[in-house]
């Protein structure tokens, strides 16, 4: 158990993670139960969702919920957020943590592709946030809203076009709703978390030895290694506590100062050939085959 914080640090506290069924998500919603919060996790993968669930309640039986969403979706997202708020509570937090994405030659990208990563990211992202913000506002509650990020807000990168505008697009959202929210006790913050290895993640961002030369890697990071989801769940709770209200708009980067030495992108595939991509390309679809196949159990 981290020992970092109290226990009790966020007792009371009802927390929603997307994407919270596998990668960071999962990761962090074992230490926000830990620490004393009712976990709410949204997925598309039932079977996923309820073994994630399963271990993040196990200090805790009965504190972690999970829910079927898609939150491209803004019809099913503003259903079961009103279903959380009538049969749970209102929450008190949410972690826009879903996300798609792979590396490829952007030349090469359908608009099918494309759509498939900007709408989770920046799309689910504003749904839930909105669905959540609305009811806020509506109650006259305080809520936090997290985002995560990656350090390309403030850089792009090459390789991963569609993910670098959306979460450009969902740093914009932040530091815009801070403002206008802020009259509410809303809160609206982001993390830009460096290298953190996660399966499904590392099988489309680095799927061949000749893709090993992007910002998965940490021989460009000072702190010599990559990060890990305690580290970032760390941050997570204390931005998603009552430890400082005065915070918000702000994206911060934890990434063990991989941007300051050198943008943590994905530029060093620009010597890659078209041969070279055709395998990353097939390699990349037999992961997305298998997680699809998990979708339908």
């Amino acid at each position: 158990m981290n020992e970092i914080f109290s226990p009790k640090l966020l007792a009371g506290k009802r927390i929603l993670i997307t994407g919270g069924g596998t990668g960071l998500g999962r990761g962090v919603a074992r230490q926000l139960v830990e620490h004393g919060a009712e976990v709410h996790l949204w997925g598309r993968r039932e079977a996923v969702l309820a073994e994630a669930a399963a271990e993040a309640s196990e200090p805790h039986p009965g504190s972690v919920h999970y829910h079927t969403v898609d939150v491209r979706d803004y019809e099913n997202v503003d259903a079961t957020m009103g279903a959380i708020w009538s049969e749970h509570g209102p929450l008190t937090g949410v972690l826009n943590n879903a996300a798609a994405n792979f590396i490829a030659q952007t030349k090469d990208l359908s608009p099918r592709a494309f759509s498939a990563i900007t709408s989770t990211v920046m799309n689910g992202s504003f749904h839930t946030t909105h669905a959540a913000g609305k009811r806020w506002i509506a109650d006259e509650l305080p809520g936090s809203v997290l985002s995560t990020l990656t350090t390309w807000v403030w850089t792009g990168s090459a390789f991963v076009v569609p993910s670098a505008m959306a979460k450009a697009a969902v740093h914009s959202m932040t530091m815009s709703l801070a403002v206008e929210w802020a009259k509410h006790n809303i809160r609206v913050n982001a993390v830009a978390p460096g290298p953190i290895p996660t399966d499904y993640a590392w099988e489309m961002l680095n799927p061949t030895d000749k893709s090993s030369v992007g910002a998965t890697q940490t021989d460009s990071i000072p702190a010599g290694r990559a990060g890990t989801i305690e580290e970032l769940a760390n941050l997570t709770m204390f931005l998603l506590s009552d430890a400082c209200d005065y915070l918000t708009g702000q994206c911060i980067a934890m990434d063990g100062g991989q941007m300051l030495a050198g943008p943590g992108t994905f530029a060093g595939l620009t010597s890659l050939s078209d041969a070279d991509w055709q395998q990353i390309k097939e390699t990349s679809k037999a992961a997305s085959e298998s997680s699809k196949a998990q979708r339908s159990v």
